[in-house]
């Protein structure tokens, strides 16, 4: 009994400790409003989850695995709408061991749209906060996660309920997860594309993730367990390879899923241009997503026909990343493209250029209103990209605030709290209250 207790109650301080890690936080530092205070990370909703948690015996996922009949696709009618509830299953969310009291959730399968405008199935799954926030004050964030893998079970549904937990994209989510159900909002992760699909996902192409993120929310909305009303005010968000497909969803959200009460929109450390992307990051410590991305676009374009640019190395690597969740992609910092690849520019082959041009964001301004964060040293996307794109949107018409987060190896040194917790994306939690706030007259 006094064993089963101390072991409840070490998992429920480990996981908070776990939580202070990802933070690398060792307080708020004072005077500096813009920073994420900790009591908004571990907000009373978070700390009652944490107190009545559930500790698992085992690591292992709950039932939910690409061989699990759940992930059968269903034949579609002709016709039907995208973001249409095909089935959904109450599932139990765990992160590392710990199942959290006052969370429910529902995995969901629904149809959604590809890049090439092909009716196709994705899987997703929603969380909700057990706060006692009515039906109509509910809120709901379209969260693009930064999952850039291509293997089966790697995406959300699958970390959230107790699998791929090495995963650095459901790492990096649990600040502004967290900070998400401090305000009672529901939270939507498509997995952009269906979770048990054993084929290699392409998570890299915006035209197809934008739009998964739409449907996931309106897929969402349709869970009549869920009690969200159809006028419920829609977040999007995203950061880093999640910032894509949340950039695109916000420029998609007015023309194709016109019925979203879509308020605000916050995108952060974006791929803007894939051709920019490769050029600036191939080769750098980002060497291993560049080549993860490049395999994304040939999942998604047969066109690409990337295996006639491999060299064997390059051929053994993709078969492992195709393969794979996106930790191992950690594994290859600053390997040069010519070890890989044929032409170690690949952005010269002429398919895949015109993936990446189809898949560049700007195309038109976002409905609403939107956040642009980004790292003023980034050395993966350069800042002046970013500060291109509010110009374009902004000459759209676009209303579109941009704030500079830092990243540069001094801020570690000087303001490790603030560059940590900014590099997560967790700044941006408080503008999105502020502008749902905004939008209802407060």
């Amino acid at each position: 009994m006094f064993d089963s207790t101390w072991r409840r109650w070490s998992w429920r301080a480990g996981t908070a400790s776990a939580l202070a890690v990802a933070l690398f936080a060792v307080g708020s530092p004072a005077g500096a409003q813009e920073t994420v205070d900790l009591a908004d990370v571990f907000n009373p909703l978070v700390v009652k989850a944490l107190q009545g948690a559930d500790i698992s015996t085992e690591l292992t996922p709950l039932g939910l695995s690409s061989d699990d009949p759940w992930f059968d696709e269903p034949e579609i009618e002709p016709g039907t709408a995208p973001g249409t509830l095909l089935k959904a299953r109450q599932v139990s969310v765990q992160v590392y061991q710990v199942r959290p009291d006052v969370v429910s959730a529902h995995q969901l399968m629904y149809t959604t749209t590809d890049h090439f405008g092909r009716q196709v199935i994705s899987t997703g799954i929603l969380m909700i906060p057990e706060d006692g926030t009515a039906p109509g004050d509910r809120k709901i964030i379209g969260y693009a996660e930064a999952n850039d893998s291509l293997g089966a079970n790697c995406a959300p549904s699958h970390q959230w309920t107790g699998g791929n937990q090495s995963d650095p994209a459901m790492f990096s989510a649990l600040g502004p997860v967290a900070q998400m159900f401090g305000h009672g909002w529901a939270v939507m992760m498509s997995d952009v594309g269906n979770d048990g699909d054993t084929a290699p996902h392409p998570f890299s192409i915006g035209q197809f993730s934008g739009k998964a993120t739409l449907d996931g929310v309106r897929a969402a909305l349709a869970l009549p367990e869920a009690g969200l009303e159809s006028g419920t005010p829609v977040g999007i968000y995203g950061v880093a390879g999640g910032g894509v497909a949340a950039g695109f969803a916000a420029e998609q959200a007015h023309d194709y899923a016109p019925e979203l009460n879509v308020q605000a929109s916050a995108i952060q450390a974006m791929m803007i241009d894939p051709a920019t992307f490769e050029e600036t990051a191939a080769g750098g410590i980002g060497s291993g997503f560049v080549f993860s991305s490049i395999l994304g676009f040939d999942a998604g374009y047969p066109d690409v026909r990337l295996d006639d640019h491999l060299t064997p190395i390059g051929h053994n690597v993709a078969a492992a990343f195709r393969a794979s969740c996106q930790a191992l992609y950690l594994g290859l910092p600053f390997v040069p493209f010519d070890v890989l690849l044929t032409n170690p520019a690949p952005r010269t082959i002429p398919a895949l250029a015109a993936a990446y041009a189809d898949n560049t964001l700007g195309k038109q301004a976002p409905a609403s209103k939107l956040l642009i964060s980004s790292c003023e040293d980034d050395f993966l996307v350069p800042f002046s990209e970013a500060e291109q794109l509010a110009q374009t949107y902004r000459a759209d018409g676009g209303d579109v605030d941009l704030l500079p987060s830092q990243c540069g190896p001094l801020d570690y040194v000087t303001n490790l709290y603030k560059t940590v917790t900014d590099q997560l994306g967790m700044q941006d939690i408080a503008w999105l209250a502020k502008t749902f706030d905004e939008a209802e007259g407060k």
